[in-house]
């Protein structure tokens, strides 16, 4: 996978030697392989595997499956200094319907100055236009106002419920990719030829 990059991020791959790296406690591993730094909290074994919805084990196992699409959210300082604030996950490849399911997640000393909706926004548009991918899906609680907001920001929709085993109901937000367009015949090619011809004249 490339490197994608946005007004203020990098948004980078997120590779199994980095997963292995953060499970086994290593942070200058972790901050080598993604040329970054962890400016707050870091992640343990039960962040990643909730995360990921996967084990290490299972990660491990196949990772191009388990980590499709997945990529850190870094930030440059204007020192130059580089900074993972975040994360965008997918929770595993396109289903068999082409559904993939999105999350993310920003360092608490990091929230609050947009990155989650930007890193969203742009991997979204990034999975609608991979092969094979019909949908992208979200799940959040209704009063997570918030993720709520950056979710729709990427133009998903409500599209129903999902019940969480602990906390209650999650509400569910889909966007589809926009079906082709439909086959333009030689009528309507001499139709807009015409046209315009109309508007140059």
């Amino acid at each position: 996978m490339t490197v994608l990059r946005t007004a203020r991020l990098e948004l980078v791959p997120i590779t199994l030697s980095l997963v292995e790296a953060v499970m086994a406690d290593h942070c200058a591993d972790v901050e080598a392989i993604a040329g970054a730094r962890f400016p707050g909290r870091w992640p343990g074994r039960a962040l990643i595997e909730r995360a990921f919805s996967a084990s290490v084990e299972r990660i491990r196992a196949n990772p191009s499956l388990r980590l499709w699409g997945d990529r850190l959210m870094i930030v440059t300082h204007p020192t130059g200094e580089r900074f993972i604030v975040g994360s965008v996950v997918f929770h595993g490849a396109p289903d068999d319907d082409g559904v993939v399911e999105i999350a993310y997640g920003v360092e608490p000393s990091s929230q609050g100055q947009g990155y989650g909706a930007e890193a969203t926004c742009a991997m979204v548009e990034w999975a609608l236009d991979q092969p094979g991918v019909r949908a992208v899906t979200a799940s959040t609680f209704p009063w997570h106002t918030s993720s709520v907001k950056i979710i729709r920001r990427a133009g998903m929709e409500h599209c129903g419920w999902r019940e969480h085993d602990l906390l209650g109901d999650l509400e569910v937000f889909e966007r589809r990719r926009p079906d082709p367009p439909l086959f333009v015949g030689a009528s309507t090619r001499l139709a807009v030829t015409r046209a315009a011809n109309h508007r140059a004249g």
